[in-house]
């Protein structure tokens, strides 16, 4: 672990003062679980594989990456109304504006 982490001297909870504690980044975490050689780390190793797939599928298809996000904005509450503005505005964003002449 010593050989991705880095160390930040970061506040105790219990004392306030500062120690060098181990971070990582996301990157760096994930990569960390799948060496893991634990029964225990199995599940979110699996997890990890299917995100990933999930990843390259919408890659290959772009149209599953806006439903998963209309999917997870249903989820959370929102109104069809707003995810259709938000989809709308993630599309114009996407377009690459041109140079008027």
């Amino acid at each position: 672990m010593v050989t991705i982490c880095n160390q930040l001297k970061l506040p105790s909870p219990k004392d306030g003062k500062m120690y060098k504690t181990d971070v990582a980044t996301t990157k760096q975490l994930l990569r960390l679980i799948q060496s893991v050689p634990s029964p225990k780390a199995e599940p979110f190793k699996q997890w990890l594989a299917q995100m990933g797939n999930e990843r390259l599928e919408e890659v290959a298809n772009p149209e599953i990456a806006m439903q998963r996000a209309i999917d997870t904005y249903r989820k959370k509450g929102y109104s069809e109304k707003w995810i259709t503005q938000r989809m709308r505005s993630i599309d114009v964003k996407s377009k690459p504006t041109r140079a008027k002449k």
